[in-house]
């Protein structure tokens, strides 16, 4: 079996009584694009940081580019591999984009030989070719995301961790980092994608772990997150567990029941059982469950009628 990018078992971090992350388990396979999801608090920027070493679990054992934790040297090693782009950063804006990037090329004790190459090369991945002599202080917030971005893919990293990437960018910065991700993925590198914006996710993420109080609550493809369609049925006298064999998931809220997980063509079975049991029907709405659907679902914020 290929060695993960990322996986942690049971990692806990700790703040006095307060639980940050309970047990996290979690693989990342080489070159996917894999996005972890979850709601604010549940503990996504403590895992991060604890992969990184810039914070030391409680317990529990988690391994970057198959270096353990437990192994400072050999974890020290890894992450001269690794692309960071954080959520909230800042630059000196006296400095220009390509003062920033020499920076960092000599922070990660590149050979200097290369810099001009791969300044060059990061300068023109994220669009600031042209504009690498003008002040960090001139830049928009969006062209300051850019040389974020293009900080973490010096050195032609393996793994690149992105802190929601596309926060400040308008809709075509976005559709850019995007490609950018393609790109990376093409080259075989392993993305691990932090963000809210679920919509982001869906269309470059390979695989999904959704994280809730320091715990994920689910992971996989989007196939087997979403399998199936789902259908919502308004019906009276129905007995508990009685369509449990339909779907992936049932829940019922008042005369509402919901069925995730089925497939199109089993709906007009299910209702046949529902007749035959001596239910009364009301309604029927069939449906496409999106991301953003599980994602409630799986937090107990489902807005179902």
């Amino acid at each position: 079996m290929t060695e993960a990018a990322l996986r942690t078992a049971d990692l806990t971090k700790r703040y006095g009584k307060i639980g940050a992350l309970k047990g996290l388990t979690l693989d990342v396979p080489r070159g996917a694009v894999f996005g972890f999801l979850g709601p604010n608090g549940a503990g996504k920027t403590t895992a991060v940081k604890l992969l990184l070493g810039l914070s030391r679990a409680t317990s529990g054992e988690a391994w970057v580019l198959g270096a353990p934790l437990s192994d400072a040297r050999r974890h020290r090693e890894a992450r001269r591999r690794v692309g960071y782009l954080p959520e909230l950063f800042r630059y000196q804006g006296w400095l220009t984009s390509r003062e920033v990037l020499a920076l960092h090329c000599e922070l990660m004790r590149l050979e200097r030989p290369r810099w001009a190459a791969e300044i060059d090369r990061a300068l023109a991945v994220v669009g600031l070719a042209g504009r690498e002599r003008d002040r960090v202080s001139t830049y928009s917030k969006g062209m300051q995301q850019r040389l974020g971005l293009g900080c973490a893919l010096l050195g032609h990293p393996d793994l690149v961790l992105l802190d929601e990437p596309t926060s400040a960018l308008d809709p075509v910065g976005r559709h850019d980092v995007r490609e950018i991700i393609r790109e990376l993925k093409g080259d075989g590198v392993t993305v691990f994608l932090n963000s809210h914006l679920l919509s982001e996710v869906e269309q470059v993420c390979d695989r999904v772990a959704i994280v809730d109080e320091g715990r994920v609550i689910a992971s996989g493809t989007f196939d087997e997150l979403l399998a199936g369609d789902s259908v919502r049925v308004r019906v009276t006298g129905l007995p508990d567990g009685a369509l449990a064999s339909f779907g992936a998931q049932v829940d019922r809220d008042g005369d509402w029941t919901v069925i995730r997980g089925i497939r199109g063509d089993r709906i007009p079975d299910l209702i046949a059982e529902v007749v035959r049991l001596g239910a009364r029907v009301y309604a029927v709405e069939p449906a496409h469950e999106s991301l953003e659907d599980r994602f409630l679902s799986l937090l107990g914020k489902d807005q179902g009628h």
